[in-house]
């Protein structure tokens, strides 16, 4: 296959989606491609087969969901942006199915089509209503072939089209009245949907009660352990560098004063529970993550050198002034208490606070 930016999980993880169907050959349950329990190892990980945990997060929210993937309802992931949601999902889809690009992304483009079917008008035109002038949707073809169909970012779809699934899922059905009374298209086993939603984002559609029961919810939360979200940081910026040869060496302790700035700005208090502001601004896990990719890219393509507090300083004000013009200020309040204090017995916050306090400069708040 050629290069790309991004493989599906199902390309870029096939040597453990076929160690885990290898290594576990219990039942399964109709039109998975795993079991359970190796669904369970692909997305946790497992020592003793080599496979590498790909979810930072509850191990108990995973086997929930995997139970819920199992049963009639669909699953539903809703959480803060930059928690994982869309992730798991895909990691979800990949194990149970094989493949995890049935996707429907929810926006307000979004019509009955998109959940259902629509036609090419040539061919109906020319031979009315037929099974070859339909357009099947992805979720159409997820019931055709049993496997698990994803749609992202629900609540941005208007109420009229998310309660297309309303019937859908629950008689795992879907009627074609164009081509006559009694033509449907039934679920085949494998069959389910895991939908998205994100918390923060307002205007947004609310779902209706009746398309609520039809699924179980599962919050995503930001990741707890301070260490576990250091190492996230660490692998998935690894990632990235594979594909710049000329990226300089993460230095742990520099990532850790990351991890610091992201989970206080983000929890509204430092690590000894002193209160503050807490800005609107998403500070998520991901968002840390793109923020020292960006620092990377500085450090190796500007300045020619190792990553530095200072480079993590320079790109963390596009992160936060984004929703809030008070943001700015909350940030501004973040450094010169937390910062300084911290600056007078450490080399690396010195430098973190220097650089930010001469980018707030800048912005007319040093």
């Amino acid at each position: 296959m050629a290069e790309t930016l991004r493989q599906p999980a199902e390309v870029t993880h096939t040597e453990d989606l076929s160690r885990l169907a290898k290594a576990d050959p219990g039942p399964r349950p109709p039109g998975w491609s795993l079991t359970p329990r190796a669904v369970r190892r692909f997305i946790c990980g497992d020592e003793d087969l080599g496979i590498t945990a790909k979810f930072v997060g509850d191990d108990a929210l995973v086997d929930r969901s995997i139970v819920s993937l199992m049963g009639r309802q669909g699953l539903m992931l809703v959480g803060e942006p930059g928690t994982a949601k869309s992730l798991l999902s895909e990691l979800l889809a990949a194990a149970i199915s094989g493949r995890s690009n049935a996707v429907v992304q929810g926006s307000a483009g979004i019509i009955e089509d998109h959940l259902r079917y629509g036609w090419n008008y040539a061919l109906l035109l020319a031979q009315g209503p037929s099974p070859a002038a339909m357009v099947p949707s992805p979720v159409l073809n997820a019931m055709r072939e049993g496997h698990i169909v994803r749609i992202e970012e629900i609540t941005r779809c208007a109420p009229e089209v998310q309660d297309v699934l309303i019937s859908l899922m629950s008689e795992k059905t879907m009627a074609v009245p164009e081509l006559g009374d009694d033509h449907e298209i039934r679920a085949r086993p494998g069959f389910n949907v895991i939908a998205t939603a994100n918390l923060r984002d307002q205007g947004v559609h609310g779902m209706s009660s009746a398309l609520k029961r039809r699924f179980n919810f599962e919050t995503v939360q930001p990741i707890a352990d301070a260490g576990h979200e250091r190492a996230l940081l660490a692998r998935q910026l690894a990632e990235r560098m594979a594909e710049q040869p000329e990226m300089p060496q993460l230095d742990p302790d520099v990532l850790g004063l990351l991890v610091t700035v992201f989970r206080e700005l983000r929890a509204g208090k430092l690590e000894d529970g002193t209160p503050m502001a807490k800005p609107k601004a998403v500070m998520s896990t991901a968002e840390s993550v793109n923020l020292a990719h960006a620092a990377l890219l500085d450090a190796a393509y500007l300045d020619r050198g190792p990553l530095s507090p200072r480079h993590l300083a320079r790109q963390l004000q596009g992160v936060v002034f984004k929703d809030d013009p008070e943001d700015a200020r909350k940030l501004a309040a973040y450094i010169d208490v937390a910062a300084r204090d911290r600056a007078r017995d450490s080399a690396l916050w010195k430098e973190f606070y220097q650089a930010a306090q001469a980018g707030l400069a800048k912005n007319g708040l040093g």
